[in-house]
């Protein structure tokens, strides 16, 4: 096979892997079909450049390829002087080589090319063959070449995982409450729909707690909005926490309310959390200097449960602890207060 049919076959594999390591894979593999060398690999480096960390290969090893599970220093071996001086090694005679580290014992020459995109040293293409010849200036050429095309496939595959990370970062906090760093109201959705699906699949009941700090306008126009903020972040740090502790999502429904799902959670267990909940609220003491119910900071309550049937719609459950939320106030708050779906 010419060379330009080689690396139009390389560029090829590159384009066929499904992630970086199998993309190095298949062209080991092509190379080791294709040419007569006994071991095709690729040593890849850590971000310092100064241990290899991964090796992909194809071919035929008398011994186990390095354990690199630890971490390879670029002080050992032909591939570390590869890496250590940056540029081509050709080894006519591997016997006469004090680097060289023997895996087939009928290998008789090796060339190693630095694996480079822009300043950054990626790792080392090893080819290795039966034949003290093979290398020729023609297909040293060549495997420079290859070493360039494995380079683009690595930056274009770190690249975009870079890319699929920071797109999974912005997700997560598209998912995120401004202020209080809980759950927002996407969040709180998506939740629930899964939730919801899940309670359906296991046949199990799905509560639902509206939680609502008493009287905050009163709380911000007394002691500025600033010190209103401080307040709600606790009280969500600590609906958080609860529902960590029960199994639950905590998320900011708005304003001054905030959601907790139950998943598992009947009505009777979710109002004896509730309840609990709103205890523990209370004795946290916040101070509430214009609350016509408590010195402090108080939360009204409204719990719904349900067994959530297919078909069914998850906006009822929170109609109803809306519901149960609307009963807690109009009995005068600091209290926790219940509510069924209705029927449709």
């Amino acid at each position: 096979m010419q060379p330009t049919a080689i690396l139009a076959q390389v560029s090829r594999e590159a384009l066929q892997g499904e992630g970086l390591e199998a993309v190095l894979q298949r062209i080991c593999d092509f190379l080791v079909r294709s040419l007569p060398v006994a071991i095709a690999s690729i040593i890849l480096l850590d971000e310092d450049a100064t241990e290899f960390v991964q090796e992909v290969w194809a071919g035929e090893l008398d011994l186990s390829p390095p354990a690199l599970a630890t971490g390879w220093p670029v002080t050992m071996g032909a591939a570390g002087r590869c890496a250590r001086l940056g540029r081509p090694q050709l080894i006519v005679d591997v016997n006469s080589d004090p680097d060289y580290v023997p895996g087939n014992a009928a290998v008789r020459s090796e060339y190693l090319v630095p694996i480079r995109h822009r300043d950054r040293l990626h790792g080392v293409l090893n080819i290795e063959s039966t034949r003290p010849d093979f290398f020729d200036p023609a297909m040293r050429e060549m495997f420079d070449a290859i070493a360039d095309q494995v380079a683009g496939a690595i930056h274009l595959a770190r690249m975009a995982a870079e890319l699929e990370a920071a797109n999974r970062k912005l997700e997560a906090l598209s998912m995120l409450d401004g202020l209080t760093g809980i759950g927002n109201r996407r969040s709180f959705d998506r939740h629930l729909a899964e939730q919801w699906d899940r309670a359906v699949r296991e046949r199990a009941p799905l509560a639902l707690l509206l939680v609502d700090a008493d009287h905050f306008k009163a709380l911000n126009d007394a002691l500025g909005h600033l010190h209103g903020d401080l307040c709600l972040c606790e009280l969500a740090a600590k609906c958080q926490r609860f529902c960590e502790e029960h199994g639950g999502i905590a998320a900011r429904f708005g304003g001054e309310e905030i959601v907790l799902l139950l998943p598992g959670r009947d009505l009777a267990e979710a109002r004896a959390l509730a309840e609990r909940l709103r205890l523990q609220v209370s004795d946290a003491a916040m101070p509430h200097p214009a609350s016509p119910v408590a010195p402090h900071i108080t939360v009204s309550i409204g719990v719904a449960a349900t067994l959530p049937e297919a078909g069914g719609r998850a906006e009822r459950l929170v109609a109803a602890a809306d519901r149960a939320l609307y009963a807690a106030k109009a009995g005068g708050r600091d209290r926790v207060c219940t509510a069924t779906p209705q029927a449709p």
